[in-house]
């Protein structure tokens, strides 16, 4: 073969080789749709089954990760049965203020045909859907998660009733009345302890800081925006409390004042629980403000619900988990047990 014959091949195969890269690029550039991967679906990972607590991972397609649920399933599980959501307070489940920490709540409702649903994750999130990515806190996406995501797998995992409860305590008593109104018919009862409903005016929009960037460390422009921004407004159970008709509704809080009890609960832990004690009475007695306006919210659109104010009380877990069992029946009615 001549010289240039060989010249003439190696420049085609060149050129064939630079249109080819020349056309990934533009693949690429125009927007990857060749080698974008398709978007994991919500689903249930995983099921660990230890006696009759199973252990599931749920993967949230909204916050893109593993979310850990537990569920102390009936002591008959052949039978259908209802979800209760138990929801721990700003710890989220993640460290030792649970319900299975300082309570005996599975123990109480160990021979209840109900399937208990405990989430662990989402520390200082409110349970909330935030606008953005928080630093420390991570993408929150719960209110999608617990509204949207988790529902059907649980009622297809546990094989349920469909019919669900949910139960909240201080942070997560401003939550369950969220998801309430997030997806009216969802929660058929909702009881809320020690929680402050309002979140917009500046007695909540406090509480919320307070809670979300004192004790969490992360930062409520990443949650609901600045202080005029209408997410706030949005997000107050308060405001839109007429998406709780038909929902059967506990409200509980104490006034503040401590009991003997409170005392020695706190004091045991020594110098800590006397800042805690303190803590406990002056939270307690704002989230008895925000439940008294709650209620007359609700008392001028006549919806009804149970009320429990009780003239003594600070903000700890003796006093949920005697409100547990007070707002038993009413709990139940919702799931048809």
């Amino acid at each position: 073969m001549k010289l240039s014959a060989l010249r003439t091949k190696a420049a085609l195969r060149t050129t064939a080789v630079a249109l080819t890269a020349a056309l990934s690029v533009a693949v690429v550039a125009g927007g990857g749709a060749a080698s974008a991967e398709p978007e994991k679906p919500s689903a249930v990972s995983s099921v660990v089954k230890d006696g009759r607590t199973w252990h599931l991972k749920v993967y949230s397609a909204a916050m893109k990760k593993d979310i850990t649920v537990d569920v102390q399933r009936p002591a008959d599980d052949s039978k259908p049965a209802p979800n209760f959501y138990m929801f721990s307070g700003l710890d989220a489940g993640e460290g030792t203020a649970s319900w299975q920490a300082q309570t005996q709540a599975l123990s109480y409702l160990a021979d209840k045909h109900v399937n208990v649903v405990l989430p662990i994750g989402g520390r200082g999130s409110y349970y909330a859907d935030w606008k953005q990515e928080d630093p420390k806190l991570g993408l929150n996406k719960w209110s999608t998660f617990f509204t949207e995501e988790l529902p059907p797998l649980l009622d297809k995992t546990l094989n349920s009733t469909g019919l669900n409860a949910l139960a909240g305590l201080s942070t997560s008593g401003t939550s369950v009345l969220q998801l309430a109104e997030k997806k009216p018919g969802l929660f058929k009862s909702v009881a809320a302890y020690s929680g402050c409903a309002q979140i917009a005016d500046p007695l909540g929009k406090q509480a919320v800081k307070f809670s979300v960037e004192t004790w969490a460390g992360g930062k409520t422009v990443n949650m609901y925006g600045a202080d005029n921004d209408p997410a706030w407004t949005e997000n107050d159970p308060v405001i839109h409390a007429e998406k709780l008709r038909g929902t059967n509704l506990y409200i509980s809080s104490g006034s503040g004042m401590p009991t003997n009890a409170d005392v020695e609960y706190y004091l045991k832990d020594g110098p800590m629980g006397v800042i805690n004690l303190g803590l406990g009475v002056g939270i307690e007695a704002a989230t008895n403000a925000c439940s008294q306006n709650l209620k007359a919210k609700l008392d001028s659109l006549n919806i009804p619900a149970t009320y429990q104010f009780t003239p003594m009380g600070t903000h700890y877990w003796p006093y949920w988990e005697s409100a547990l069992h007070e707002s038993w029946p009413l709990l139940a009615q919702g799931m048809g047990i």
